[in-house]
């Protein structure tokens, strides 16, 4: 776990290093404090992990996986990229699927519908939530409150052909005029 006292501690001895000639000091924000609490208490799902591509000298910007273990998009590797604004948690990160996926409630575009991730943000929620806010989408899509209109009328629609659609799309297929890279 990483400690906000280390966090505390860093500061001030770069703090005495900037005052002997040493580099100057980048204060934390308090969004950049409050992510760095929500990372060291992430209680995440055996099939959920996290990265950071840039460093963890740049928490604001990371990746999570999501390898689903039931559901139909059971063994399917799904990254998402996370942008953490300065101001977080008084806004929601900005959460986008790298992964090209056949799915109601993700465009083709990486677009995520994820009510928590809009209208229902609130600065108690934490990135924990959101990660299992994204499992959920792949454990139970909403065909309720799509993005993809036609991944969501087949899924209502006739929920044995959407399975289909979805096995085809992970194993690297077509599904319709669009091709989806394989992720299983």
């Amino acid at each position: 776990m990483i400690g906000l006292f280390k966090v505390k501690e860093k500061q001030r001895e770069q703090a005495q290093n900037a005052t002997r000639g040493g580099a100057s000091v980048k204060k934390q924000s308090a969004g950049e404090l409050r992510l760095h609490k929500d990372i060291s208490e992430l209680n995440l799902p055996s099939s959920c992990t996290i990265s950071f591509p840039n460093g963890k000298d740049e928490l604001m910007n990371f990746e999570v996986s999501i390898k689903p273990d039931d559901g139909y998009y059971q063994n399917g590797t799904f990254v998402f990229t996370f942008q953490v604004s300065p101001v977080y948690p008084h806004e929601a990160p900005k959460v986008k699927c790298k992964t090209k996926v056949y799915h109601p409630n993700i465009d083709l575009e990486g677009n995520v519908c994820l009510n928590i991730l809009r209208e229902d943000w609130k600065p108690v929620l934490n990135i924990n939530t959101v990660i299992y806010g994204l499992f959920h989408l792949f454990t139970e899509p909403n065909s309720e409150d799509p993005l993809n209109h036609d991944a969501a009328a087949v899924l209502r629609d006739n929920p044995k052909l959407f399975e289909t659609n979805v096995r085809r799309a992970m194993t690297g297929g077509y599904v319709g005029q669009t091709f989806f890279p394989r992720c299983i």
